[in-house]
């Protein structure tokens, strides 16, 4: 049998003790280096030379493509949970019409993909009703689109507490915005936090999407840049690094808070 050196073992001799952080540190740092020793020697083997001159010379252009992608995420996520927890709520309202209403909202939304949604509002609803701002547009369809995939994991987050717990609050005299403020929202902020937080991911990378629309955010400033200097390769590189630069630092946020309103442990 063989056995694992002691360095890309998890846990010390100690049972139950992780690793120390230099230790974690190291190994993760190896498997990143593994990683782009990969990705560079497939690069050789297949005669592409990455040139990231371009950098310099659009600077302003990236800068403000950048910009208008954070402006963009961060409005449709205000508007999103927004509409999340409105369908939420009128999925478990004893109004049929409207639980009717919302629940086939989820369904079409969370049905078809988001460029199918994104021709459609713009080119057919917007056209209709006189919106004719991209930018304005955008934000309402992603907006429409993330805000049916909140409204189901509130939902269920809803679904998953345990009835005892309210019936023991009620027990123990709680009125119901006691009950709301010290029973149900640590919890449910505690589970739905983990799916908001990839839903925020997947909100700024969706909304590279746009750019069929000629929205200039990020996608779209680095496809007209590399269409100028023909540079594909390492354009779309610097458009995936700085997709995780916005989207690795909420990763790291989760995680700190999911540690943080873990109550079960």
């Amino acid at each position: 049998m063989i056995r694992t050196p002691a360095l890309f073992r998890p846990f010390t001799a100690r049972a139950g003790m992780p690793a120390p952080a230099a230790k974690a540190v190291l190994n993760y740092l190896a498997v990143c280096v593994a990683v782009v020793a990969v990705v560079w020697a497939s690069l050789a083997a297949a005669g592409i030379a990455l040139n990231f001159d371009f950098i310099a010379q659009y600077r302003v252009r990236i800068w403000d493509g950048f910009c208008m992608t954070v402006g963009i995420s961060a409005a449709s996520l205000v508007i999103s949970l927004i509409i999340g927890v409105a369908v939420a709520a009128g999925q478990g309202t004893r109004v049929l019409p409207v639980r009717y209403l919302c629940d086939l909202y989820v369904k079409i939304i969370r049905g078809t993909p988001l460029i199918v949604q994104v021709y459609f509002f713009y080119y057919i609803i917007g056209t209709a009703w006189g919106v004719d701002n991209r930018v304005l547009a955008g934000i309402i369809i992603l907006s429409l689109f993330s805000g049916a995939y909140i409204a189901e994991i509130l939902r269920g987050s809803l679904l998953s507490l345990d009835a005892g717990q309210l019936e023991a609050a009620r027990a123990v005299g709680f009125t119901r915005a006691q009950t709301l403020r010290y029973v149900v929202a640590p919890q449910l902020v505690a589970r739905t936090l983990p799916a908001l937080t990839g839903q925020v991911a997947s909100i700024i990378k969706d909304s590279s999407l746009l750019s069929v629309i000629a929205v200039i955010e990020l996608t779209q400033t680095i496809r007209e840049i590399t269409a100028t200097n023909y540079n594909f390769f390492g354009g779309f590189l610097l458009l995936g690094a700085l997709y995780l630069a916005l989207t690795l630092p909420l990763m790291a946020v989760s995680r700190h808070f999911e540690k943080r309103l873990d109550y079960e442990h």
